[in-house]
């Protein structure tokens, strides 16, 4: 019988149902592409590395995860809650954050090209959208 993966645990807790709870869980360097995590609580989540491409994030609360050098481009964060994510050095190229909470977000070093940040709120949000 194969192992339980990282990964095959955090597809059966998104399968369970609606707002999946993955909060304060290790979820670094996870392949979680394209994946609907809609309204999911990764509050406090460790998801350094991971690879979110394209993922759809949408009203997901994100409060202070750890995102730094994940690739999430093209993914969709639309009125998500990443109030003082850690998102340092990822790449955001295409993502949306239309009407996201990035209040007191870090995206130093992160590379924001062709994101959408419209009406986000981004209040002392280091290395913001400009």
């Amino acid at each position: 019988m194969a192992e339980l993966t990282r990964k095959d645990l955090v597809i059966a807790l998104i399968s369970s149902g609606e707002n999946p709870r993955l909060a304060r869980l290790d979820l670094a360097g996870l392949d979680l592409s394209g994946l609907a995590l809609y309204g999911a609580d990764l509050t406090g989540t460790n998801l350094q590395e991971a690879i979110l491409a394209g993922a759809i994030l949408d009203g997901a609360k994100l409060a202070d995860s750890d995102l730094r050098g994940a690739n999430l481009k093209g993914s969709s964060f639309v009125a998500a809650d990443l109030s003082n994510a850690r998102l340092s050095g990822c790449l955001l190229a295409g993502a949306n954050f239309t009407d996201a909470n990035l209040s007191g977000a870090n995206l130093n070093g992160a590379e924001k090209s062709e994101a959408n940040f419209s009406g986000a709120n981004t209040t002392e949000c280091v290395g913001g959208p400009e």
